[in-house]
């Protein structure tokens, strides 16, 4: 597998496992990197970020938290109606409770 063929089946898995997450769910960029990594042995919570940046337009990528349940400032205000909507658990200061929330990425068999 080439390198370009690596970073697009990265790609592919990240944004699978943002789409398992259910409504009203949460999982964290880690968990993802932790789920990816057992199938393909590398990458961490900072490239998920990238992947999820760069191709997750399409993905409900409100659903995947810093592992304090927050978000970057950016992404705020059209999460936080996502999770309204959605009857995602919050806590006051408005980041998930991941206590209540979280949710293990999963991956279709490949």
């Amino acid at each position: 597998m080439t390198t370009e063929e690596e970073r697009e089946l990265y790609a592919e898995l990240v944004l699978q496992c943002a789409e398992s997450v259910p409504r009203g769910r949460a999982t964290t960029y880690g968990a993802i990197a932790d789920v990816v990594g057992e199938r393909l042995g590398r990458g961490g919570p900072r490239l998920v970020g990238s992947v999820l940046a760069a191709h997750g337009g399409g993905v409900p990528w409100w659903r995947v938290v810093r592992a304090d349940g927050s978000l970057p400032p950016s992404h705020g205000d059209e999460a936080r109606q996502a999770y309204l909507e959605e009857g995602t658990p919050l806590r006051p200061n408005g980041s998930v409770d991941l206590t209540r929330a979280f949710w293990r990425p999963r991956l279709g068999a490949q």
